[in-house]
């Protein structure tokens, strides 16, 4: 999309209502309010696993919206483990290791409504080290920009690893090419993108490096974590 934002919901609404109207999304519907489901996000997953980057990981986190699912099955059927958050990181992380999933159930295990008949679950104090991460995106920028639906479990999720000792390592997206747009603000505890792969293109953003941004406590309040018992455990860790 040739357009810049001066916010992002403000991208986020123009790419939620172009997917819409051009029918470019998927099921599930409306896009809005969703990382959403592209026609050709199989071939994105594919183009991106393509990457010499992936070559020899063992283990990626990935996040578990629908677009990034042919991504999550074709992970496993090149014998790459999957760390896969909890929506709203309600619980412990979930685990999917192709060693012990038939190879007939990795398409199962891939779908959101099956998860826990597949995964193991994993507490913060064993997760194993991380080798890259796929999130899901609104919308993205062609120099790493990137901004989610909004409620900031990505760049959450990311600054929680890092604080756990996991090395900095690259992040990916995959999208629709007309979530691609020329600009909206950033914040510092952005995630920034290295890698951007769409049905028609693999795009390595100039640049860019894995960053590591550190949990800003002061960004959450109570609810937050009420809501995401994950954060307090990880709370009371740093505390001592």
């Amino acid at each position: 999309m040739d357009a810049s934002f001066s916010s992002k919901p403000e991208a986020r609404q123009a790419v939620w209502d172009l997917l819409s109207e051009e029918r470019h999304a998927r099921y599930p519907f409306p896009p809005h309010g969703r990382i959403p489901n592209f026609v050709g996000a199989e071939k994105a997953a594919s183009r991106l696993l393509d990457h010499p980057i992936f070559e020899h990981v063992e283990t990626i986190k990935v996040n578990p919206d629908s677009p990034q699912r042919p991504l999550r099955e074709a992970a496993l059927g090149r014998g790459i483990r999957l760390l896969v958050p909890t929506p709203r990181l309600r619980d412990d992380f979930m685990l999917f290791d192709p060693a012990v999933i038939p190879p007939e159930l990795y398409r199962k295990a891939s779908m959101s409504t099956h998860f826990k008949a597949h995964a193991m679950p994993v507490p913060l104090s064993d997760l194993p080290r991380i080798d890259a991460i796929v999130v899901g995106s609104v919308a993205v920028t062609r120099s790493g920009k990137r901004c989610g639906k909004g409620h900031g479990y990505a760049d959450l999720e990311h600054a929680m690893l890092m604080a756990l000792g996991q090395p900095p390592v690259p992040v990916a997206s995959t999208v629709h090419p007309r979530q691609l747009v020329n600009g909206f603000p950033s914040e510092a505890h952005d995630l920034t993108l290295q890698l951007i792969a769409t049905p028609d293109e693999l795009i390595e953003v100039s640049g860019s490096s894995p960053c590591s941004p550190s949990l800003d406590w002061d960004l959450l309040d109570e609810d937050d974590l009420a809501a995401m018992p994950l954060l307090q455990e990880l709370r009371r860790a740093e505390e001592g």
